[in-house]
């Protein structure tokens, strides 16, 4: 990704919990010397894949639904000091905690960032990995923003951010940050009771645009209620940041805040929209993946939407469901992750398969425009659980995030979170063999 230098002004954001309906400025605080990012941030609910019984709310009450929401149409922005984290937690920590070096069991292969300690925002659960990479003359930089769960959450997600100058070693914060040089926690749960976002928010994408307005992605997972059983429902959001720390929500043209609502009754995406994830396909041209449940199937589907703005999203409908009989993605495909290869232009989806037995593994599909014909790139899934029983990551694995090396290093990595014996987690990443990118391997160690 590009970052870019842009003069900026001020923009008009919708209001939020804890931003007014007025014009709000961002901070401007970058990593790069004489550098200005716009990132926007699209979220949505976290879906359980258990569907014993299930909760729908369709509809909710909300104040003042006839005020002026419409935003800039080629926004810029104005340096301001003074905007702070929305919902951050209340324990706020200037802290910053390495993670944990290359573990030397084989037990831990692939594992890149634990469990936060305890007491922290992400000690209980942490996953959904949205990782980048900045090149300079100067330096390498790498940006992971992840879904953490703290001991006193109650359950809920928030979003959090890890930065590192190579993509293992990655350093964490404890609590909120409170300037941008920080890290640890950089987004909660909305406070609003009408909004989509009040229980669980999970990132789905970051997307950082040549021009002076940049979009990224993030999700509001659906949580299942471990008292009802309840799933409920997942729709998008979206978000603003300049320096990937501060974030203000922009309200979609759903009465909930979202950016757009679930399909009819009888459509594939009839249950939820989860794992938004935004790929810039060039001006005028977003294009949103996401996974929902197909009742009238059986299976978990990937579909897309497609912007010119950001805000107002078309949906083209359901492009992946079900693999074949047998194979390790029989009961669907799930948090899809799409990447335009920079050598041949087509476009890449690593993608969460579900087995018959309920088991996830990752799994590859093709595609020359990204929109439609995509074709697995064989039955068989690029990365499979652990071999070990006790491995940190041989219960499950998912959540992809695809990330293709450029420079000296002619490879990709694929950073995914990994679940072990009781339900432990942790971020793995896998390296693939050279370009060939259906052939990953967990990481081992620098050569």
């Amino acid at each position: 990704m590009e970052a870019v230098s842009a003069t900026m002004k001020a923009i008009n954001f919708p209001a939020t919990s804890t931003v007014p309906r007025a014009t709000v400025s961002i901070t401007v605080a970058s990593p790069w010397s004489q550098t200005k990012l716009n990132m926007l941030t699209f979220y949505a609910s976290n879906p359980n894949t258990r569907f014993s019984s299930i909760c729908l709310p369709r509809c909710s009450t909300k104040p003042n639904t006839d005020t002026n929401n419409e935003t800039d149409q080629n926004p810029t922005f104005e340096p301001n000091p003074s905007l702070t984290t929305e919902n951050p937690s209340s324990a706020v920590s200037d802290e910053v905690i390495p993670s944990s070096s290359n573990p030397p069991s084989s037990l831990s292969r692939g594992l890149v960032l634990d469990l936060g300690p305890v007491g922290s925002w992400d000690c209980t659960d942490i996953g959904s990995p949205v990782v980048k990479r900045f090149l300079s003359d100067e330096e390498e930089r790498w940006y992971m923003w992840y879904h953490g769960v703290s001991t006193d959450s109650q359950g809920s997600d928030s979003i959090g951010l890890a930065v590192s100058s190579n993509g293992v070693h990655w350093e964490r914060g404890k609590g909120a940050v409170k300037s941008s040089a920080d890290v640890g926690l950089v987004m909660s749960c909305g406070n609003d009771w009408w909004a989509f976002d009040t229980q669980s928010i999970r990132p789905g994408e970051v997307v950082i645009m040549s021009s002076a307005k940049v979009r990224a992605s993030m999700q509001n997972p659906e949580n299942q209620s471990s008292q009802t059983g309840e799933v409920l429902r997942s729709l998008p959001g979206l978000a603003i940041s300049q320096d990937g720390r501060h974030w203000a929500r922009i309200e979609g043209e759903h009465h909930s805040g979202a950016l757009f609502d679930v399909g009819s009754e009888g459509d594939w995406d009839s249950l939820f929209i989860s794992s938004p994830q935004v790929v810039f396909h060039g001006n005028g041209d977003l294009r949103m993946y996401y996974h929902s449940f197909d009742v009238g199937n059986g299976v978990f589907s990937i579909g897309m939407a497609r912007s010119k703005d950001g805000m107002k999203w078309i949906k083209l409908g359901k492009i992946m469901g079900g693999g074949r009989k047998g194979c390790f993605d029989e009961l669907g495909a799930m948090n899809p992750y799409v990447v335009k290869n920079k050598k041949d232009g087509n476009y890449v989806m690593a993608y969460e398969g579900v087995g018959a037995d309920g088991r996830r593994s990752i799994g590859l599909a093709m595609s020359a425009e990204g929109l439609k014909d995509w074709r697995r790139v064989e039955d068989e899934a690029v990365l499979k659980l652990a071999t070990m029983e006790d491995g940190w990551d041989s219960k499950g694995i998912g959540s992809p995030c695809l990330v293709e090396m450029d420079g000296d290093v002619d490879e990709w990595r694929l950073y995914y979170r990994g679940i072990g014996n009781s339900g432990r987690c942790g971020i793995g990443m896998a390296v693939s063999d050279g370009s060939d990118i259906t052939r990953f391997r967990r990481w081992k160690g620098f050569q």
